[in-house]
Formats: structure tokens, C-alpha cells, sequence
């Protein structure tokens, strides 16, 4: 189906897209889905090495999961604190 766009259909989405944004924005639209697209592959290449590279150069920051249980406050008996008596 979309397959098959000519040189016809083409020119007829562009002018429907000049009409729709008017000459002036044409530019800053193209700038900014560059700009968006950019950042998008860049984010893929940086996914995609350290997903590669080996378990000795990532760097290992502690989850919240992993952290060890803070006492602040409370009877210590893993209950709930009680905020009214």
C-alpha cells in the first residue's frame, strides 16, 4: 500500500505539509526531528556498549533494592511507624 508513492503523492504531502506549518516553520521542524533523531541513535550506540562491554568496566551504582534497610526511628520490629496515638 504505502509502498508505491510517486512523485506525484510526494509533492502533493509537501504542499499540504507547507500549507499545514506555513515556509517559516518548515526549518525549525526539520532542525528539531533532526535533533531528535540524533539524540535517539546516540542513545542506541550508548545502550548498546554497555550492554556489549564487559562486567569489569561498568560501573555499578547500589539500587534502592539493594540498599540496606535504614532504622529511622521505631520500635526496630519491622513495623510500621505509627504517625497518631
Amino acid at each position: 500500500m504505502l509502498g508505491n508513492i510517486g512523485f506525484s503523492e510526494l509533492m502533493i504531502i509537501m504542499l499540504v505539509v507547507l500549507l499545514v506549518f506555513g515556509a517559516k516553520r518548515l526549518p525549525e521542524i526539520g532542525s528539531s526531528i533532526g535533533k531528535g533523531i540524533r539524540e535517539f541513535k546516540r542513545s542506541i550506540s550508548d545502550v548498546g556498549e554497555a550492554v556489549n562491554s564487559p562486567p569489569d568496566d561498568r560501573t555499578q551504582l547500589p539500587r534502592s533494592m539493594d540498599a540496606p534497610p535504614s532504622n529511622t526511628g521505631g520500635s526496630g520490629s519491622g513495623e510500621p511507624k505509627r504517625l497518631s496515638q
